[in-house]
């Protein structure tokens, strides 16, 4: 890289990936001397990213938590502030940005120093978080180390209890955290089984990084969200809904994101499909979309719009 400017958020980049990177392995990938990375380095730590180096025949780098914020810069109270919004943009309060947050989040939380991270957990241990649609309380701090592991491509070890059965450890290969309906869910190669398997966040119990690294394999058919819907679809839930909606189905995905399938029906009507367990959920999809609706399936979906309805009205009755 001729660019000295592109190299350095090259080089930056690269070592936020949080994994140690042995020094010929790191200017191979920039295409420089190892003298010029040497260079480069220093140049990081005179702006304040903390870089470890160790020497030798198998030395290289590591970016390592620092005693302050490195310039961006961001003080004390902004670097908080950043971090808890993005935490609750993680937990789903802003749809759309939960797998963006999530990405972000792990690079805040990596370099923010212990006395930081201590006024966050404190300020998360006496805050509770309003997700909407009542989706399962998630640990911010599982969730930025998985994301962690993907980045840096790193093994993962966990605790898991299933929806049915005993608990189990868990040793895996982590690909890609995807947020779809009210969770999230890590999708990984299962060493121990051989296969690919997917795991909801919520039901992890202490992830951790083993510093083992791998080489990332290719999801069957390319798209993780894709594969992750297919596998849920073949899990039996309570309810089949099927809503012929009198809006474009591009305006309504826009809307729901991956919370349901949108099938086109023509250009001015779509059908919205989900399975469920409670239909409160799909009931409150439709109130967001705020078009002219048929429930096609099932029954008792009728039964619970009208309820939901009727007590709608009698609360604007009320105010008028």
């Amino acid at each position: 890289m001729a660019n000295t400017s592109a190299r350095m958020l090259r080089l930056l980049s690269l070592l936020q990936t949080h994994r140690y990177w042995p020094g010929g392995e790191l200017a191979d990938r920039l295409e420089v001397s190892p003298r010029t990375l040497r260079r480069d380095v220093d140049r990081l730590r005179e702006l304040g990213y903390p870089v470890d180096a160790a020497r030798g025949v198998a030395g290289g780098y590591q970016l390592q938590a620092g005693a302050a914020v490195p310039p961006l810069l961001l003080d004390d109270d902004e670097a908080v502030a950043i971090a808890v919004g993005l935490q609750t943009a993680a937990a789903g309060a802003v749809a759309g940005f939960e797998e963006t947050s999530v990405r972000a989040l792990a690079k805040v939380i990596q370099l923010l120093p212990p006395r930081l991270r201590r006024r966050i957990d404190a300020l998360r241990a006496v805050t509770s978080p309003g997700v909407w649609g009542g989706a399962p309380t998630l640990d911010a701090a599982a969730l930025t180390t998985i994301a962690m592991a993907i980045r840096g491509e790193e093994r993962l070890r966990f605790g898991y209890q299933p929806r049915e059965g005993d608990a189990s450890h868990r040793f895996v290969e982590p690909h890609r955290l995807v947020s779809l309906g009210r969770r999230w869910y890590l999708i990984a190669w299962d060493l121990d089984r051989g296969d690919w398997r997917s795991f909801r966040v919520d039901r992890l119990q202490a992830p951790a990084l083993t510093g083992a690294r791998f080489r990332p394999r290719d999801i069957p058919g390319g798209d993780p969200v894709a594969w992750l819907r297919s596998r849920l679809a073949a899990i039996p839930q309570k309810y089949d809904v099927s809503v012929r909606i009198s809006a474009a189905a591009e305006s309504v995905r826009g809307i729901v994101g991956y919370w349901a399938t949108v099938e086109p029906i023509d250009d001015g009507s779509c059908r919205l499909r989900m399975s469920v367990d409670d239909l409160s959920w799909p009931v409150m999809i439709l109130g967001v979309v705020r078009s002219p609706f048929v429930i096609e399936s099932p029954d008792e979906m009728v039964t619970v719009a009208r309820a939901a309805g009727e007590t709608l009205l009698r609360g604007a009755a009320a105010a008028a």
